[in-house]
């Protein structure tokens, strides 16, 4: 996926311009279990690796606790006398425990790479100040959006419009509503207005929507309403952490009977996806080996849901017509344009 760069007044700045982050190929690092909580490690993070040195141009803070107690842990966080991981890495595998004994495994991961990250801030000093360094916040604190976001009362599409995802790309009221009623980086959510959000609080979930929604998707649209996704367990600064999942393309070769269930699980997550009671229709933009993955009890689900679209069929049905099986576009009559969308189904 290619990228172009774009000239822009400060007066009149879209945040995705100035967030101007290239996909890079996923690297892991295998996950380990353990259930022995007398290893204690040698070294405490740095806000540098956690990227809590950028907040708030961040995910959150709402699992920093449990980093810093050592109740996430990397791999090798489990033997004293390694260090951490590659900072270079987007992904990572790592250990998740609730009462110090028992471990399970999750990964931790960020939004983009930390290359990514640093050659975007770079960019933005680069563009407001001719330096290398500055205060990102406070450069985003000072373009148009944030602006409107900072004097907005509730999260409506014209606030989001031009975000580089596609998730995004036609918004219903009901969907804006539901980003603000589950946003798990804050205590008190559950109302639709933004008035329990601070400036802080927005700054850093508009900053995650321009990025990447993976984060967002996973708090809005959990296991328990049968959404076939990992579960969301907080943030660090540049660092969230979910349900670890192992790519469907480690199972290449597998005995025949798995591969059968793995199939009959993929078509029912995909029916999933377009018939559900809650009238909401996922699509892909983009398929590759790490977009599905499983569970250890062998529950397949979708690993990385940022390259999934979708149209809320209760409120934005009357935008579309629909043509075939697998194509829909936009109603012109209805005076909207969201652009035609395929559906890989």
């Amino acid at each position: 996926m290619g990228s172009s760069l774009c000239l822009f007044s400060l007066n009149n700045c879209h945040l995705y311009m100035i967030l101007l982050i290239f996909l890079m190929k996923k690297e892991n690092v295998g996950a380990t279990n353990s259930s022995d909580s007398n290893l204690k490690s040698s070294y405490d993070f740095g806000k540098n690796f956690l990227g809590l040195d950028k907040c708030n141009v961040c995910i959150g803070t709402s699992a920093c606790k449990k980093f810093l107690k050592e109740e996430i842990r990397f791999q090798n966080w489990l033997a004293p006398h390694l260090q951490l991981p590659s900072a270079d890495l987007q992904n990572y595998s790592g250990n998740y425990t609730d009462d110090g004994e028992s471990w399970r495994p999750v990964e931790i991961s960020r939004l983009s790479s930390k290359i990514q990250h640093e050659l975007a801030d770079r960019r933005i000093c680069n563009f407001f100040l001719k330096r290398k360094t500055c205060s990102i916040e406070g450069m985003l604190r000072r373009t148009e959006r944030f602006q409107k976001w900072m004097a907005a009362k509730r999260l409506t599409p014209d606030l989001v419009q031009g975000l580089p995802v596609q998730f995004l790309r036609c918004p219903s009221q009901r969907l804006l509503d539901r980003i603000i009623r589950r946003y798990a980086e804050v205590f008190d959510a559950g109302s639709v207005y933004m008035t329990h959000l601070t400036d802080r609080d927005k700054l850093r979930l508009l900053y995650t929507l321009s990025v990447n929604v993976h984060p967002i998707v996973l708090q809005i649209f959990p296991g328990a309403e049968g959404w076939p996704f990992p579960k969301y367990l907080g943030s660090c600064g540049r660092l969230f952490v979910s349900t670890s999942t192992q790519p469907l393309t480690s199972f290449n070769g597998s005995a025949p009977d798995i591969a059968a269930d793995l199939a009959y699980q993929l078509v029912q997550i995909i029916h999933y996806l377009s018939n559900n009671d809650f009238n909401y229709f996922f699509y892909f933009t983009h398929i590759d080996g790490g977009t599905f993955g499983t569970v250890s009890d062998g529950r397949l689900f979708i690993r990385d849901t940022s390259k999934l679209g979708i149209i809320d069929m209760q409120q934005g049905a009357l935008m579309f017509t629909p043509l075939q099986s697998n194509l829909i576009i936009p109603n012109k009559k209805k005076n909207t344009w969201c652009g035609a969308f395929y559906f890989y189904l």
